[in-house]
């Protein structure tokens, strides 16, 4: 197995604006990081550069302890699996599978055996005389994954491999890759747009927005502490509620439109200094509970206006208003408030989330 390493790795075309800037990034033996962040923000190209696609433009990129920026990609012990199946349709499973071994001259006994040995693995074996217009999509993506699981690289790398599966499908593959990893325990680098996807999958996640990391550390870790407003929005289903206040009463509360909060005792101290200056408070929709839930800790009162309300099954989406603030919360779906009427709702203080209003950095806690 191999660590890749990216060292102030940046990428541009011509004289425009970088599309990557300066990524330091350390992507661990046997780890699996994903690289999330919305369509252009540049991860596919990041990875199209480790993979050898794309030159860099500076920086450099070590695999296993070896820096490749001049090693062409058939080199680079990868295997990459893109969003498109890419397989040979003349080709029945076991041929496509074969295909780059027979390129590589390996013996048909070794052949013999990757082959099978894949094959066992991916539940492909029924299968290994089909063509791929005789198959669905989810066994397509079986056969473009054992096609990489053959060559036994030291790094897999992944385009977003589930974005042509229907949900269903998605659900089922992800973990299908997960455990995959975890038996095989090789190194893997895997680009998604889809949070829900990196937050279930990745040891660690690294969050890009306009071709900048945002963020580096467990599912956990950027949930929990976002370090800016962008990772505070882009993790977390249904997004994180922004409310505009500005720092008073000598830094223990945020007066916003219309209402003051408490400010959560933890920030007490960074926000002695900011007195009448604007911030943003985060409050994920999970911490905004109807009055008559159990809360933890301090909480403060709200009476939301109900603008939007979505059936969800075991729970609905209250999307209320106080104030020019929209306040996103979860309740139980058998007794939901009524479009244009009033509900109540408690702010778990100590689960807020503050940003300074300028920088859109965390405020420290």
């Amino acid at each position: 197995m191999a660590s890749v390493v990216l060292e102030h790795v940046a990428k541009r075309y011509g004289d425009n604006p970088p599309v990557i800037s300066d990524i330091d990034l350390e992507i661990r033996e046997q780890e699996f990081v994903v690289l999330v962040g919305p369509s252009g923000c540049g991860k596919s190209t990041l990875l199209r550069m480790v993979a050898g696609l794309e030159e860099i433009t500076s920086g450099t990129i070590s695999i296993g302890g070896r820096v490749v920026n001049e090693v062409p990609p058939k080199d680079r012990d990868i295997a990459m699996v893109f969003q498109s199946y890419a397989l040979y349709p003349h080709m029945s499973v076991r041929e496509n599978l074969q295909f780059g071994l027979k390129i590589r001259g390996t013996p048909q006994a070794e052949i013999d055996r990757l082959v099978n040995q894949a094959a066992k693995i991916l539940g492909l074996e029924q299968l290994l005389d089909r063509r791929p217009k005789d198959m669905s999509g989810g066994q397509r993506q079986r056969v473009a994954l054992g096609r990489a699981i053959v060559r036994e690289p030291s790094v897999f790398l992944f385009d977003e491999p589930l974005s042509n599966l229907d949900a269903k499908l998605r659900v089922q593959m992800r973990a299908e890759i997960k455990k995959l990893q975890h038996r095989l325990q090789v190194t893997t680098i895997y680009v998604t747009h889809d949070q829900v996807e990196a937050m279930t999958m990745g040891n660690r996640i690294a969050i890009l927005d306009k071709g900048k990391l945002q963020q580096v550390g467990t599912p956990l870790d950027v949930y929990e502490k976002p370090q800016n407003i962008f990772v505070a929005n882009f993790i977390g289903t249904p997004p994180m509620n922004f409310i505009h206040a500005t720092v008073a009463d000598g830094g223990v509360a945020l007066a916003a439109n219309g209402f003051k909060l408490p400010a959560p005792a933890t920030a007490r101290g960074a926000l002695a200094s900011r007195i009448g200056k604007a911030v943003v408070v985060g409050v994920r929709p999970e911490n905004v509970l109807e009055a008559s839930r159990p809360t933890r800790g301090a909480t403060a009162k709200l009476e939301l206006t109900v603008d939007l309300v979505e059936t969800l099954g075991d729970e609905v989406v209250v999307h209320g208003s106080q104030g020019e603030d929209q306040i996103a919360f979860k309740m139980d779906p058998h007794n939901p408030p009524e479009f244009g009427g009033k509900v109540a709702a408690l702010v778990e203080i100590d689960r807020l989330h503050l940003f300074d209003a300028e920088t859109e950095q965390r405020i420290a806690d």
